[in-house]
């Protein structure tokens, strides 16, 4: 019996990664008795010498990982590629190279998810490099934190400028990375004891945090959106050039006009309506909408294409935006500026004099922008108090014609008529916030909203008729919960929602329409809204609840969503085998960066907004509350459409029960009672621009000294409440038996 050489052990240990204990090298090696002391005293010297490593009493050479791993994400390359490192490194080697590669039905994995993955080494240039197949997703926690870096007596600490944290980080010495008191950081969990504050190191400085400009900074920090492209991004773009009149339609000589907001950033869209001479079809209407050819430029596996799935859709601020595409493209080739010749993809739609479509086709044209107009431009033209050209003004009186017919058969239809009313910010050169407005409605929004939905419905309906995939905008049916809650929310504003039936847009329609004119208009609205499920991608179709349309698809906006730029390649059979089988997690991925953009979006508006009414502390405002919660009141300003929190302890010196099913809160002693949709008047207490948070002290409320009506909330006896317990459990245990 003879002890194995090192460089021998050394090859068994790289053959074999699954045995890897003592007792598994001495049974190889049929070593036995005395000579396993003398195997036990050569592997220490390994150990000693830095030749292996024993982890887990498993024995491998330093820096080799086991067959299965716990790894952690990282950010997608410049080429789309997801690498991960482990979890645990304690070498002081560089961690290995480890590139994951998904399967098909894989979830998708964000920068910083932990997931254990089974390991495959790989030969390459690399000394150790790994590919890894996902055995299980682990959900990760938040390590990555912006706050604001303060100096104490107990050492450094960062505030997170999060709403939703309320927790200081601790900041070790050293790891401050040279930030002062009062900058904006980014930095980065540490491990630590279980006790105590979490603790952190600043990985980035990003500023002064009272800056204006630095609201969409941290947005975009806060939510991980990309804001710049690699340079081999770029590259692509750049070196793309004008689409020549070779294969497609020449649209040039059809008057097609963008209609846009006046800061538009990019114009993806044109329409053109012309009175069809068909005599078959009196007072029908040719409807031509023409999009932008994005697929055209952004080829299938290129960097460009890689990165705007990546981002899955455009981001917008008041101050900038995160677009999908490099400006090379989403502001100038791509973008169908006036008297430009443009690329592009067309739904010529025939419709009758009551709107309802004929027949429509697809084609990939060249066109020429008559007009870039602004929505009030157009709207001052069919109002007669703006003359442009007699051939604009004839473009866009046929445009408002059609829109009638178009809008005629949307009221049969019966969508989702939701009336909210959408904040604006207006900054000036500075990036001061000058105003705080609410976006004007006009005809000319609604008819460009109702072209691009009949443009959406053709294109699904085209995906279908030639047996192509499709990603599906779907909006699925309220949830019955939320129809529960929505139900008792109105009942105490004196509203009904009629139940015992499958809900219909109808049904919501004549509830919004109960509330028109009234004090509880805006609020209803928000509760409808609140009710509904939210929108998402799909490969199967469900429908759209909201627009009351069986089938639906994105096709109008490739310029700043991923989705309308897989349906316009579905559309021109351009859609590989690979891209048809990554669907399913293209739609996932999208759906999930819609939300990402939508949050952005939204806490950049409340911490304007705080930025704004900032200097105007103690001021008092007219409001509405919005909504109640066991710590306090939400209310809703009229003059910015801001909420804000009324904390329940500044309410008064009393106890104040909560009612989660009327939303109520009422006062034990004075029998004060709060609910959603009073009317109020409160004085604004704090304004925290960093976080976007409004605290108000309330002055008074309209009726809240009326206690609630007989048999309802507190008041209700407890024969009426065992009997509403009967009737839910009923109703729960019918629907365990539909299901």
């Amino acid at each position: 019996m003879s002890i194995p050489a090192k460089s021998e052990i050394l090859d068994w240990l790289k053959a074999n990664p699954r045995a890897t204990g003592k007792r598994e090298i001495a049974r190889a090696f049929n070593i036995k008795g005395a000579g396993r002391i003398e195997l036990k005293r050569l592997l220490k010297e390994m150990q000693d010498e830095g030749l292996i490593t024993k982890r887990q009493k498993r024995l491998r050479p330093p820096g080799e990982m086991p067959p299965v791993a716990m790894l952690k994400a990282l950010p997608p390359d410049a080429d789309g590629d997801v690498f991960a490192e482990p979890e645990k490194w304690e070498n002081e080697e560089e961690p290995p190279r480890i590139l994951f590669l998904p399967k098909k039905g894989d979830p998708a994995l964000g920068p910083g998810d932990r997931f254990l993955a089974r390991l495959r080494p790989v030969e390459g240039e690399f000394a150790l490099n790994y590919e890894a197949r996902l055995i299980k997703k682990i959900r990760a926690e938040p390590n990555r934190i912006l706050g604001i870096f303060r100096e104490t007596k107990e050492g450094a600490r960062i505030l997170p400028i999060s709403k939703k944290s309320d927790k200081e980080w601790m900041v070790p010495a050293g790891a401050a990375k040279g930030a002062k008191d009062g900058e904006l950081v980014e930095a980065e969990q540490l491990p630590g004891p279980r006790m105590g504050l979490p603790r952190a190191k600043v990985t980035e400085r990003l500023g002064d945090p009272s800056a204006p400009r630095q609201i969409s900074l941290i947005a975009l920090h806060e939510h991980e959106i990309p804001d710049a492209f690699s340079d081999k991004v770029i590259a692509e773009a750049e070196a793309a050039t004008p689409a020549s009149i070779d294969g497609r339609e020449d649209l040039r000589g059809i008057p097609l006009l963008t209609i846009d907001p006046p800061d538009a950033r990019d114009h993806d869209d044109a329409v053109a309506a012309l009175p069809d001479d068909d005599p078959t079809n009196p007072g029908g209407y040719i409807v031509w909408v023409a999009i932008a050819d994005v697929a055209h430029y952004v080829r299938p596996g290129s960097a460009l294409d890689r990165e705007a799935r990546l981002r899955g859709n455009s981001t917008y601020f008041p101050d900038r935006v995160s677009s999908m595409l490099p400006e090379a493209l989403s502001a100038d080739l791509c973008s169908l500026h006036e008297g430009r010749e443009r690329a592009c993809l067309a739904i010529r739609m025939v419709l009758k004099a009551n709107g309802e479509k004929v027949s429509h086709r697809v084609t990939r044209g060249l066109m020429r922008s008559a007009a870039s107009l602004t929505y009030q431009q157009a709207q001052a033209v069919a109002d007669d108090v703006l003359d442009l050209t007699p051939e604009l003004n004839q473009a866009v009186n046929h445009l408002y014609a059609a829109y009638q017919a178009v809008a005629a058969s949307r009221n049969r239809r019966g969508p989702l008529e939701l009336d909210l009313p959408e904040r604006r910010v207006e900054l000036n050169e500075d990036g001061q916030v000058v105003a705080i407005r609410l976006r004007e409605r006009l005809d000319a929004h609604r008819l460009i909203e109702e072209f691009m939905i009949l443009a959406n419905v053709a294109a699904a309906e085209e995906l279908e008729v030639r047996h192509r995939p499709c990603l599906y905008r779907v909006h699925e049916e309220p949830n019955p919960d939320k129809l529960d809650a929505l139900r008792e929310t109105v009942e105490g504003l004196g509203l009904v929602l009629a139940k015992g039936q499958a809900v219909r847009t109808s049904h919501l329609n004549q509830l919004l329409d109960a509330a028109r004119g009234t004090d509880a208009e805006e609020l209803v609205n928000m509760q409808v809204l609140r009710a509904q499920t939210q929108a998402y991608y799909a490969v199967e179709n469900f429908g759209h609840f909201g627009l009351n349309l069986a089938k639906y698809a994105h096709f109008t906006s490739p310029i700043r969503r991923y989705a309308d730029l897989v349906v316009h390649r579905a559309l021109m059979g351009e859609l590989s085998a690979e891209d048809i089988d990554n669907l399913p997690q293209t739609a996932e991925q999208i759906s999930k960066t819609e939300r990402r953009s939508m949050g952005a979006e939204r806490d950049t508006v409340d911490r304007y907004v705080a930025h704004f009414l900032s200097d105007r502390e103690g001021a008092e405002f007219p409001g509405r509350i919005s909504g109640i919660a066991k710590f306090g009141l939400f209310v809703r300003l009229d003059e910015t459409g801001a909420d804000g929190l009324v904390p329940i302890s500044t309410l008064g010196r009393e106890y104040f029960h909560y009612d989660p099913e009327q939303m109520i809160l009422i006062g034990e002693r004075s029998r004060t009672c709060f609910s959603v949709g009073q009317r109020a008047v409160v004085r604004l207490a704090e304004a925290t621009p960093i976080t976007g948070g409004l605290l108000f002290e309330l002055l008074s409320a309209e009726g809240a000294g009326q206690t609630p009506r007989r048999g309802k909330g507190l008041g209700a006896s407890p024969r009426r409440k065992l009997a509403k317990s009967r009737i839910s459990k009923a109703k729960a245990a019918r629907k365990a038996r539909r299901r």
